[in-house]
C-alpha cells in the first residue's frame, strides 16, 4: 500500500517542497525513515503513532517506509510531522487521496493529536504558492501568518484528525483572512520620541542624516551623555516598512517564532543584543538544524544597536565586515549552505575609555595610555571604515538639562526623512537600491554631481587625512543624502561634503570641513 503527501522543509529562511511516500508492506511492525531526515524528523517515529492513535485512528501493525524526496537534500525541523502522519494515512487508506494532491501540508504534532504553532509557517506559504498549489494546511495559530499570502487557500486546523476531517470531506474549517498587517497604528505601543532628548544638536543632525540615507553610525562619549538614548529613538524617524520589506522582515521573524501566529510586521525592527552574544548569535547558524538567523539578520530593514560595542566579542564584530559591505549573510555547514538577508542600519555606542573620563572637561582619567590604547583598538580600522558617521557625543551641559525648551519631534524629522528617501527613490529607481548608502560607488560618484569647490575640498581630504577608496565613496554618500535633506537637486556643494567629512570621524575631519 502507498501514499503520498506534499510537505514542506523549511531551510534558514526559505521553504523547500518535500514528497513524502510511505509503503506499507510486509514485516515487524516499525517506521522507517529515509531522504536524510534531521534529528528533529528523527525524533517523529516515536511521535506519530500516539498521534495517530489518540486521534481515534488506526496505525498500521506492519513495516511502515517513509521516504522524503529530494533524498540530497538534507530536512530540519518538525514541520513535517503531519505530512509523516498523513503519508501513513493515506497508505492505509483512511485518508482519501484526491484532495492530498492539491494541498501542502505541515506542522508539528503533539502526543495527543494537537497540532501546535510551528515557526516558519509564512516561508512555507510561499513554497506552496511558488509551487502551483492550490492551498495549504497548517496549525490553526499558524493560520493568519500563511494567509499573508495572497492568491493561496490556507486552512488552518488544531489537531490531526480535524486535518483527516477536511481531506475527507467531513470538516469545514473556519475561513482565514488575508490580511495585509497585523496591527493598526493605534494598536502598536507608543514610542520613545526624540522630543524627550535635550540638547545634543549635532547628534541629532547626525540621526537624521543616518536615516534619510541609510548610513550606519558610531557614537563615543562619556557615560550619561546619552548615546543609547539617541540610538533608540533612530527607528521613529525612519520610513515606513514597504510592503515588500515588510514580508521579508516577517519571513525572518516566523522562522524564529518570534510572531506567535500574528500577521504582517508593521513597524521596523529594532534589535539591541547583550554584548555576551555568540557569533553565531550575531550572524547566526545556531540552531538545531544549524541555520538560524542572528541578530544582524532580525535587524533586516531595521537598526542593529551594539551598545557598549567594545565590550563585544572581537570575532563577533569582525564577522559583521562582509554583512554590511554585501547587506546578507551566508553560513555554510557540512550539509549545505544558507543565505540570510542582513539589510541593516548599524548603530554602535561607546565609551572614550574604560573609565569613561577620557576628554570629560573637569574629570581626571584613571586609566593608563596602554589601557586606553588597547580599549579603542578592540574597534578594527576596517571594520570603522564600514561605518559611514563616526560621531563624538559630549554630556549635556547645565543649561541644556534646566531649560524649557522642547526639541523637534520625532514626527517632524521623519517628515524631512520621508521628503530625502522620496528623492533618492525618484533618482535611484533604475539602481536597484533604496537609499545613498547602498549605493556602488561607481554609481555614487555620478549621482554625487559634486561642485568644483566641492572637487577641490575632497580632494584636499584625500591628500591630507588619507581616505580609503571605501572612505571616499561613503564620504559622497553622505554628502549625497545631506544634499537631498536640503533639496539641493543641482548637485551635492562644498558645505555638503564639508559637513561629512566632519561626520566621517573624529576632531581632525571636523577640522577640514
Amino acid at each position: 500500500m502507498y501514499g503520498k503527501v506534499v510537505g514542506v522543509a523549511v531551510t534558514g529562511v526559505r521553504g523547500r517542497p518535500v514528497v513524502v511516500e510511505a509503503h506499507i508492506g510486509r514485516g515487524l511492525p516499525s517506521l522507517t525513515l529515509t531522504g536524510m531526515p534531521g534529528a528533529a524528523i528523527s525524533d517523529a517515529r516515536d511521535r506519530i503513532r500516539p498521534a495517530v492513535e489518540r486521534s481515534g485512528l488506526e496505525w498500521p501493525l506492519r513495516r511502515v517506509v517513509v521516504n522524503l524526496s529530494p533524498g540530497s537534500v538534507r530536512k530540519e525541523g518538525p514541520g513535517l510531522d503531519l505530512p509523516l502522519a498523513l503519508g501513513v494515512l493515506a497508505a492505509s487508506r483512511q485518508v482519501p487521496h484526491e484532495r492530498l494532491g492539491a494541498f501542502a501540508v505541515w506542522g508539528e504534532l503533539s502526543l495527543q493529536g494537537d497540532l501546535v504553532p510551528t515557526p516558519g509557517a509564512l516561508s512555507v506559504a510561499i513554497a506552496v504558492a511558488a509551487a502551483g498549489l492550490q492551498g495549504v494546511i497548517v496549525p490553526a495559530r499558524n493560520a493568519v501568518e500563511a494567509a499573508l499570502v495572497e492568491e493561496l487557500e490556507v486552512v488552518g486546523v488544531a489537531s490531526l484528525s480535524e486535518a483527516v476531517g477536511f481531506l475527507r470531506g467531513t470538516f469545514a474549517p473556519q475561513a482565514v483572512e488575508h490580511n495585509r498587517s497585523d496591527t493598526t497604528a493605534d494598536d502598536l505601543p507608543a514610542m520613545p520620541d526624540l522630543a524627550e532628548v535635550r540638547g545634543q544638536a549635532r547628534a541629532r543632525r547626525a540621526l537624521e542624516i543616518a536615516a534619510a540615507g541609510g548610513h550606519n553610525l558610531s557614537m563615543t562619549g562619556p557615560p550619561g551623555a546619552g548615546k543609547t538614548m539617541l540610538a533608540r529613538r533612530l527607528p521613529t524617524i525612519l520610513p515606513p516598512l514597504a510592503r515588500d520589506e515588510a514580508l521579508e522582515v516577517t519571513q525572518l521573524h516566523s522562522v524564529t517564532g518570534l510572531l506567535d501566529g500574528g500577521g504582517l510586521v508593521s513597524r521596523r525592527p529594532f534589535r539591541c543584543p547583550h554584548h555576551s552574544v555568540s557569533m553565531a548569535g550575531l550572524l547566526g547558524g545556531g540552531g538545531a538544524g544549524g541555520f538560524r538567523p542572528g541578530e544582524i539578520s532580525l535587524a533586516h530593514h531595521g537598526v542593529l544597536l551594539l551598545d557598549e560595542v567594545t565590550e563585544f566579542r572581537r570575532d563577533a564584530l569582525e564577522g559583521l565586515r562582509q554583512p554590511l559591505e554585501d547587506g546578507r549573510v551566508v553560513i555554510a555547514r557540512l550539509h549545505g549552505s544558507v543565505e540570510f538577508p542582513a539589510r541593516c542600519t548599524l548603530v554602535t555606542t561607546a565609551n572614550p575609555c574604560p573609565c569613561g573620563r577620557s576628554g570629560v572637561p573637569g574629570e581626571i582619567c584613571s586609566c593608563s595610555p596602554q589601557s586606553v590604547s588597547g580599549y579603542r583598538t578592540r574597534l578594527s580600522g576596517p571594520l570603522l571604515d564600514r561605518i559611514d558617521i563616526r560621531l563624538d557625543v559630549p554630556r549635556v551641559s547645565r543649561h541644556e538639562l534646566l531649560g524649557h525648551d522642547r526639541a523637534e519631534s520625532s514626527a517632524r524629522v521623519r517628515d524631512r526623512v520621508l521628503a530625502a528617501r522620496a528623492r533618492q527613490a525618484a533618482r535611484l529607481h533604475d539602481t536597484g537600491v533604496t537609499c545613498n548608502a547602498h549605493l556602488p560607488g561607481s554609481v555614487a560618484r555620478r549621482v554625487a554631481s559634486l561642485s568644483a569647490d566641492a572637487e577641490r575640498l575632497l580632494a584636499e581630504a584625500v591628500d591630507v587625512f588619507g581616505l580609503t577608496g571605501r572612505g571616499f565613496d561613503r564620504s559622497l554618500r553622505v554628502a549625497r543624502t545631506i544634499a537631498d535633506l536640503e533639496d539641493a537637486s543641482e548637485g551635492v556643494s562644498a558645505g555638503h561634503l564639508a559637513e561629512a567629512l566632519s561626520l566621517r570621524g573624529g576632531k581632525e575631519l571636523r577640522r577640514a570641513g
